[in-house]
């Protein structure tokens, strides 16, 4: 019974994590980033925290956080 919760837990995690991480914007600039030098004087780079993208970026943290622990739980619990 504990077993058949943990897996659809972690299929749950699963979709989640996955659709957390496809949700984030690349943090690649490429090559115009190291020609024109990459400005970080933005109105959004000051304030990162409050921003979709940190909001997102803590929402996957905590899904793979969860991600790892139900991995562990189920391995000691499958047999």
């Amino acid at each position: 019974m504990l077993q058949n919760i943990l897996i659809a837990i972690h299929l749950v995690l699963c979709v989640f994590l996955i659709v957390t991480i496809l949700l984030q914007e690349s943090k690649q600039q490429g090559m115009s980033a190291a020609i024109s030098g990459g400005s970080s004087d933005s109105f959004f780079s000051k304030n990162k925290g409050k921003t979709k993208e940190a909001m997102l970026s803590r929402l996957t943290t905590a899904m793979a956080i969860l991600f790892i622990v139900n991995s562990v739980l189920l391995a000691f619990f499958v047999k």
